[in-house]
């Protein structure tokens, strides 16, 4: 069963048919907010609202633990996550999509593991590839053929939040090979991972990232409203088309 997390507004997709609302206890505490099951396309989707309905809860925040173990108990085995980012390179513009290959993790002090040595031993998963190779195909082929544009490759730098970067921190992080810039991409992938489900990103373009294009001088909370306005209903479209696509 394929689940999607990403903003409450998910929700709203054309043709969804919500079947019910779970909340899931876990032992990590509670998800973010209930799980929603749905019926979209004739099959089966779970959504999952990463900041909570009201977008309340800030990156740093997030009970990612939670959220993933509770998507793998109620019977998920992939997940697509929606996160939005800032582009760095020039190449990448406000309205693309992007589907990462790659990450670069910058934060720090959240819960990373299932497998800390204290509820459960130490495992050290091979994390070489940190999204699921078919899946991404899938995507990147779904975006192309609905003539939208796309990155095929990307690397995502996961910073701390929830403030947005400086200009010095995209210069430094482009160095370090990144592409786009994000809050939520981790701990989520590794966390995925430890429970062997497959978790691949959609990144729409929100802004470019600090000091770069229209962000040179600083980015307006308007300018990223305005943003998401504009992408929001092409990440609709791509989400019904991959539920209709999504054979296993």
């Amino acid at each position: 069963m394929l689940a999607i997390i990403g903003g409450s507004g998910l929700c709203q997709i054309e043709g969804l048919e919500i079947i019910r609302r779970e909340i899931v206890r876990t032992p990590y505490g509670q998800p973010s907010e209930p799980i929603i099951f749905g019926m979209l396309g004739g099959k089966e989707v779970i959504f999952l609202a990463r900041h909570g309905s009201n977008h309340s809860i800030a990156p740093h925040n997030i009970n990612y633990r939670a959220n993933i173990w509770a998507l793998h108990e109620v019977g998920a085995k992939s997940i697509i996550s929606i996160a939005s980012v800032g582009s760095i390179p020039n190449n990448i513009k406000v309205g693309d999509f992007v589907v990462p290959h790659q990450i670069l993790d910058y934060t720090h002090g959240r819960n990373n593991t299932f497998f800390d040595g204290k509820e459960n031993p130490v495992k050290h998963i091979d994390f070489t590839h940190p999204y699921d190779m078919s899946l991404r195909e899938l995507i990147i082929k779904t975006i192309t053929q609905l003539n939208l544009r796309v990155s095929p490759l990307g690397v995502y730098a996961a910073t701390q939040g929830p403030r947005l970067e400086t200009a010095a921190e995209i210069d430094r992080y482009e160095k370090d090979g990144a592409s786009v810039v994000g809050m939520t991409g981790m701990p989520e992938a590794c966390l995925a991972r430890e429970l062997e489900l497959s978790y691949v990103a959609i990144c729409p373009v929100a802004n470019h990232a600090a000091g770069r294009g229209e962000s040179s001088k600083g980015i307006s909370s308007a300018m990223l409203n305005q943003s998401s306005k504009q992408t929001i209903e092409n990440t609709i479209t791509i989400l019904q088309q991959l539920v209709k696509a999504y054979g296993y």
